[in-house]
């Protein structure tokens, strides 16, 4: 990513005045070895707009911007990130079942576009998706999905486990849809409140997340390829989704 990209900001005092003016970051790296008094001054001010940051080398920075960075660069996000809480007690407050879609660790770009484009498509109420491990939403994500990604609500979290636990006190069954599943992802019954979980295709869904999902289901194969690309996976059953709530509604 170039410097003079508009997502990019860098220096201390402009990275402070973004962070009070509410800005969202896709990312804000901060050099390691800091001076102490201004790193102590800058974690205050982050803690207080709870946004998160990641500690790297120096020549992160240097490989990032030309100018001088004081030791922060800050990626702005191109979306505002909703909270997943808000956004499950207004669908609720609609007397509509909750459908979520969690991606655990998809770092591909264009299958994260996919995914989201699906998602905004079959009506799915929000995507989350943790804070580290995921694909950063810039333009190309943008892109990639049509626009879907600058359309649905993104739910960004600091621990996918708190979230897929907060789901489930709030009434919503937790499927992963994962070659490990016991089940066709037909038998499953997805006109209640429901919350898909889809995996990297490399990593798949953390046992950590299978562990605390109510079913694991498979989509069944017929062919000798032992798997589908996520995002095809992800719309296949996202769809079962919309195909059983269409016909309960008729």
């Amino acid at each position: 990513m170039k410097s003079n990209d508009k997502q990019i900001i860098f220096g201390l005092q402009p990275v402070k005045e973004a962070v009070k003016a509410g800005k969202d970051f896709e990312r804000l790296y901060i050099y390691k070895g800091m001076n102490k008094e201004n790193f102590s001054e800058l974690k205050i001010l982050l803690q207080q707009y709870h946004i998160a940051y990641q500690l790297v080398p120096i020549e992160k920075l240097n490989r990032m911007v030309q100018g001088n960075h004081q030791g922060v660069v800050g990626i702005i996000s191109r979306i505002v990130y909703h909270q997943l809480e808000d956004i499950i007690a207004e669908v609720f407050e609609k007397g509509r079942s909750p459908f979520i879609v969690i991606i655990d660790r998809v770092t591909d770009v264009r299958n994260l576009g996919a995914i989201a484009r699906t998602a905004e498509c079959a009506g799915v109420d929000a995507l989350v998706v943790p804070l580290h491990e995921s694909a950063m939403i810039h333009a190309e994500a943008i892109r990639t999905s049509s626009g879907a990604l600058a359309r649905i609500p993104i739910c960004r979290v600091d621990n996918l486990k708190w979230a897929v636990n907060y789901m489930k006190a709030s009434g919503l069954s937790i499927i992963s849809i994962s070659e490990k599943g016991n089940c066709s992802f037909s038998e499953i019954n997805f006109t209640i409140p429901v919350a898909l979980i889809l995996g990297s295709e490399e990593d798949g869904i953390s046992n950590a997340l299978l562990r605390l999902s109510d079913e694991i289901c498979f989509v069944p194969m017929m062919g000798k390829i032992g798997s589908l690309n996520v995002s095809v996976a992800g719309g296949i059953a996202m769809y079962e989704v919309v195909r059983q709530r269409i016909n309960k509604n008729q």
